[in-house]
């Protein structure tokens, strides 16, 4: 199984197991998280990922909103190097 199927089975699993059905791109959410990782500390990815989760969960954001915290995270990261 490849790393991608491995994560897609992941993403599919933990929704699930979370009953949610989130209207997100996961891989935007990995590039934020190796942005933070690099940009910051590698320990940055999972904080950044989970507060830009946290906030789109506080707005009721969707997709297009969701997108817009990603990207004021990703610059917020690349400022912070």
């Amino acid at each position: 199984m490849t790393t991608d199927e491995t994560l897609a089975r992941w993403w599919q699993a933990l929704t699930t197991e979370l009953g949610i059905s989130p209207d997100a791109d996961p891989e935007a959410l990995l590039d934020l998280a190796g942005t933070a990782a690099h940009s910051v500390v590698r320990p940055a990815a999972p904080l950044t990922t989970f507060l830009v989760g946290y906030a789109a969960g506080l707005a009721d954001a969707d997709r297009d909103g969701l997108a817009d915290l990603i990207a004021r995270a990703e610059r917020a990261a690349e400022d912070f190097a």
